[in-house]
């Protein structure tokens, strides 16, 4: 609202109709660049001589760090593949059925099959279970190590178990 007002008090301006030193001594200046915002910072930092932050390779993995990297992989194949899967149902012609048709007339054997019904499953199980695990920590339950890695496994094994399920359907 407050910029609707202020637009024709810019233009008002902008035109000449009011003298440039009024509209020039309002003028808030603009800060520093965002190169110079970096010399500044790598000139502090060089002068100081401190180390740099640590990065990831210094940390030792866990179970715990893993999942969640895998937790938000999933997350995101599963948004991307609902997302690719809606867009070719609107763009590819031809129905449903005569996808399956061509994928059966292509003689796969049942171990491929099962295969890909496996990778299409373990990520949507992997992050389903691993969501109802985020959900026992929202309630706090669970959230001391010991605990985090027996959650960890234990959503492996029920992943994994349901996926075999889910692919043998």
């Amino acid at each position: 609202m407050a910029a609707l007002l202020l637009r024709p008090v810019g233009r008002y301006c902008l035109h000449g109709h009011l003298s440039p030193q009024l509209c020039i001594r309002n003028a808030v200046p603009l800060g520093t660049s965002a190169k110079e915002e970096m010399e500044r910072f790598w000139n502090k930092n060089a002068g100081s001589n401190r180390p740099l932050s640590p990065h990831i390779t210094i940390y030792s993995w866990s179970l715990p760090m893993a999942m969640s990297i895998g937790h938000r992989g999933t997350g995101v194949a599963l948004s991307a593949g609902v997302s690719l899967f809606g867009l070719s149902a609107l763009l590819l012609p031809g129905n449903f059925e005569s996808h399956l048709e061509l994928v059966k007339s292509l003689s796969l054997g049942p171990v491929l099959i099962h295969s890909a019904k496996f990778a299409l499953a373990f990520p949507l199980t992997y992050h389903t279970w691993n969501g109802v695990r985020h959900l026992m920590w929202d309630l706090g339950k669970g959230l001391k190590i010991p605990q985090l890695t027996q959650s960890g496994v234990a959503v492996l094994v029920l992943s994994v178990l349901s996926s075999l399920g889910l692919a043998a359907l």
